[in-house]
């Protein structure tokens, strides 16, 4: 059986020599590069409200009337505080990549943020909430101010069901990112390693 080598084999040699080092780290450094490009893609995607290019369903009228009853004039979902968009970080580790919310991550108010990016990623819900006095005049207000007529449609049962929608942030992001990811990923390498591309 006959070999036949192509290629720049001298080339090969002078990147492999000194045991793949060079290589090592020009690997290492493209793998912090795109998880930061992934991170940047997700931040840009809640920010202008449409993660992958895929537009956020807006705010109903009672949640942007709630906040504005709490003094909050905003309109973007997910950008209350701004604590969640904050809260995307990447750890690298190794060979592996981890861009999103870590566990630990925690709100203004002590929230878990993890739980609250699982709960806008993939909604949740719905839950029943008996409902008391207090919450009954504040229903009524927040009603009022969001321009809704009340009704009793509950069957005076005295409750309130909240439904989250779903509202991605990550998977568009990551959708989005993939596409052209081994070839910037490869150019990074070979640039890191001086191959011309």
């Amino acid at each position: 059986m006959a070999v036949f080598r192509t290629g720049d084999w001298a080339l090969a040699r002078r990147i492999l020599a000194g045991g793949g080092a060079r290589l090592k780290g020009a690997v290492a450094t493209a793998l912090r590069q795109e998880a930061q490009v992934l991170r940047k893609e997700v931040v840009e995607g809640i920010t202008k409200q449409a993660p992958g290019g895929q537009a956020f369903t807006p705010l109903a009228a009672t949640t942007l009337a709630a906040r504005a009853l709490k003094g909050f004039g905003g309109t973007k979902a997910l950008i209350r505080r701004g604590d969640l968009r904050n809260s995307i970080t990447v750890v690298v580790e190794g060979d592996e990549a981890f861009v999103g919310v870590l566990r630990k991550a925690r709100g203004r108010g002590g929230s878990s943020l993890a739980n609250v990016a699982e709960t806008q990623e993939f909604g949740a819900g719905p839950f029943v909430v008996p409902m008391t006095p207090k919450m009954r005049r504040f229903l009524f207000v927040l009603l009022k101010k969001a321009g809704i007529e009340p009704s009793s449609s509950g069957g005076g049962k005295g409750v309130v069901v909240i439904r989250i929608p779903p509202r991605p942030f990550l998977r568009p992001a990551f959708e989005a990112f993939k596409k052209g990811v081994q070839k910037r990923f490869l150019g990074r390498i070979a640039r890191a390693i001086g191959l011309r591309v």
